[in-house]
């Protein structure tokens, strides 16, 4: 590019030879040392030379720069911050930007994209070690060089982070270049880090596979909403980097990997350990494990895993959306309210509810979903479920629907879908909006059968996970944005295998055909492959995750062996520790009845009984910490507060135990069932918003009450 009459004839004692070209932030020229050395010279447009403050950030840039000394980068080589106007000089790198080489010779070949992928992930280990991030990674920063690409320019763009006004139109200017940017340099600027440079990376070599960007669009505006909304279009790219390049591209910067992981991925086949996860809250709440009955003995392994899946996602729904402790919703008074829906044919009774958006949406038996003010119990809005075409399926034990879980304003339910005939009646899972009831999206689940149903969901941080298919086998994480499947996978033959969550992360459980061990699958969201696994003796379920290890308890499936009548009962638990996946058998103090619902919240395992019987176990010992008779028959998962263990029958019963010690210090009396369940039904569980306890009873109908005035 040929010299203009206004270029300098010499940068800092550099001669200058020529132009390479220009960008938002200055004039990049080739220079020569005095020694002979060939020098990439940046010199700073004039805006800048009178902002002090970028003069501050771009003189700290530079010695986080000169760090940098990796055999993929253009290492710093002199810079001048205080010049009138500022420079850079870094090692001059002959040949292409990958941008230029893609327009002039199309995409890269699969060896060479393999070799790039590698030498952009080294590059940016190093740079991140030298505590700097890029911010601006895109092809035009891509130097093709004849041993291995090079990063450029890295740093810079931070200097300027504060002097434009408008980081789309100006265009690698200031936080980046739209198409490749990630999400959180839109929604959240000041708080980008080394991660943002991994969803640029993605962005890179999709382009360099394809010729064009995962989010490209007609205008820098509807490139950033793609970029932060949508998934990225990666047809075109080779099969062997799409796990890579899908994990580079996650939304949440925290599901991104490390240069380090990707590097092992690349190298073989997977990522490597995980890194210690983070404890959660000991007040979070972790999704149950469903109730042991002789009913399940001669259903399905379909029936099953469903049946424990629609129970143990009840749990999670209690917490919704939580008010501050010590408050009640704006005018709210206790109120008793019933849906009635004179569509519907057949009574049914919610089977779980969550709070958010200022309403509380239950969903249940016979009916979608239905929206009352948590303030007054006023209906907003109400979904019929399709008439029942047999009224004996009702309260079949198999909900029709209910509220699995929520995402931002949408939440999640599982519905039974207009049907001929109760042989040919299907679930479908589906996202509402709590606001209006809008159906946003919905996903056929599977057929249903007169003794089983085929397939489960469960709620993780990334979205939803379900299973579906005549054999209930496949299983995918669905976007929250629009349901379409992020990954499709096919769980083990011959094993008896289930969807679960624990502290927001989606695990494949498998038991084996003789019960002899279970198989824990550490699901990686990005596609749905083995992050690790673990294998413990033994047929078990997951109740949940304490601290740094997952809580392990007797599948409800497990044979009865030739000398039993009955199922034995719990007398164990395993706690499997994360770090390093290693099993560790805790035995209880004193055996636990078949019949109990271990589920595990607080800290607490607590196994509840239909009698009323609750009995709270410290996970890392197996010592019992109480043991009560509650006087709520039937009770539902239990929920907890700051001082109570909360209970509720199908009649709207409710107890409230001392977290401590197990007493029964409160209680609210039954409103009347107005409706028979068959045997084993168990209440649906209260949801807590600040002071208010709302308990969901009878034929669809909930009541509220004041925790402090119980």
């Amino acid at each position: 590019m040929a010299l203009r009459d206004s270029d300098p004839p010499e940068v800092g004692g550099y001669r200058i030879e020529d132009r390479l070209g220009s960008g938002g932030m200055g004039v990049v020229y080739l220079a020569r040392s005095a020694s002979g050395r060939r020098l990439a010279v940046k010199v700073v447009h004039g805006q800048y030379a009178d902002d002090d403050e970028f003069r501050i950030r771009f003189r700290r840039e530079v010695a986080s720069a000169r760090q940098v000394s990796g055999a993929f980068t253009a290492p710093v080589v002199d810079a001048d911050a205080d010049a009138p106007r500022p420079w850079m000089a870094t090692l001059y790198i002959p040949g292409e930007d990958l941008g230029t080489h893609v327009r002039r010779h199309g995409p890269l070949p699969p060896e060479r994209l393999r070799a790039l992928a590698g030498g952009l992930t080294e590059a940016l280990r190093d740079i991140h070690r030298a505590g700097v991030v890029h911010r601006d990674l895109k092809p035009a920063n891509v130097m093709l060089a004849d041993d291995g690409p090079r990063v450029i320019d890295f740093g810079i763009s931070r200097a300027t982070e504060s002097t434009a006004a408008d980081a789309l139109t100006q265009t690698g200017r200031v936080m980046g270049t739209p198409p490749f940017m990630s999400p959180e340099q839109f929604s959240s600027p000041h708080e980008v880090g080394s991660a943002s440079d991994i969803f640029s990376l993605g962005a890179i070599l999709v382009y360099a596979a394809t010729g064009h960007g995962p989010f490209d669009s007609a205008s820098p505006w509807e490139t950033a909403t793609k970029v932060v909304e949508s998934e990225p279009e990666l047809d075109g790219l080779p099969d062997d980097l799409l796990p890579f390049v899908s994990l580079c591209l996650e939304k949440h910067p925290k599901s991104r990997p490390t240069p380090d992981e990707l590097l092992t991925l690349l190298r073989e086949g997977r990522l490597p350990d995980p890194r210690p996860e983070p404890e959660e809250p000991d007040t979070e709440p972790v999704r149950p494990r469903a109730r042991r009955r002789k009913l399940w003995l001669a259903a399905t392994a379909g029936a099953l895993v469903l049946a424990a899946a629609a129970s143990a996602t009840a749990l999670r729904l209690t917490g919704g959306e939580h008010g501050p402790p010590g408050d009640l919703p704006k005018g709210w008074y206790a109120w008793q309210t019933q849906e009635s829906d004179k569509a519907t044919t057949a009574g049914g009774s919610f089977t779980s509810c969550a709070a958010l958006d200022g309403g509380l949406v239950c969903a249940g038996d016979g009916l979608k979903a239905v929206r009352f003010s948590l303030a007054t119990g006023k209906i907003a809005w109400s979904l019929p479920e399709a008439d029942h075409p047999d009224p004996s399926t009702s309260g079949s034990g198999y909900p029709d629907s209910g509220v699995i879980g929520t995402h931002g304003h949408d939440v999640y339910t599982v519905a039974d879908s207009k049907a001929r005939s109760a042989q040919d009646s299907h679930y479908v899972f589906q996202a509402l909006d709590a606001r209006t009831g809008k159906v946003r999206w919905d996903k056929p689940l599977g057929q249903e059968k007169p003794t089983a149903v085929e397939g489960t969901v469960a709620v993780t941080d990334d979205g939803p996970i379900v299973t579906y298919g005549t054999d209930g086998r496949t299983y995918s994480l669905l976007d929250p944005a629009h349901g379409t499947p992020r990954w499709k996978r096919t769980m083990p033959a011959n094993d008896t295998c289930g969807i679960r969550t624990a502290a927001g992360t989606g695990y494949l459980v498998c038991v084996d055909g003789n019960s002899a061990h279970t198989t824990i699958v550490r699901i990686d969201p990005a596609h749905g492959a083995a992050r690790w696994t673990a294998t413990v003796d033994g047929a078990l379920t997951l109740a949940g995750r304490t601290g740094g290890r997952l809580v392990l308890v007797t599948s409800p499936d497990s044979p009865v062996g030739p000398q039993e009548t009955t199922i034995p009962p719990y007398r164990r638990i395993t706690l499997l520790d994360l770090a390093d996946r290693s099993p560790h058998v805790v035995p209880l103090d004193w055996p636990v009845p078949w019949a109990a619902t271990p589920t595990l919240v607080g800290g607490t395992l607590y196994f509840v009984q239909d009698s009323g019987a609750v009995r709270a176990v410290a996970p890392a010992t197996g010592h019992t910490l109480w043991d009560t008779a509650s006087s709520v028959e039937r009770p539902g998962t239990p929920v907890v507060s700051d001082a109570y263990v909360l209970l509720a029958s199908p009649g709207g019963r409710l107890a409230a135990l001392d977290r401590s010690n197990g007493k029964e210090v409160h209680s609210v009396p039954g409103r009347g069932t107005g409706l028979e369940p068959f045997t084993g039904y168990a209440g649906a569980p209260p949801v807590v918003h600040g002071d208010a306890v709302y308990v969901p009873y009878g034929t669809r109908s909930v009541y509220s009450v004041n925790l402090r005035a119980l």
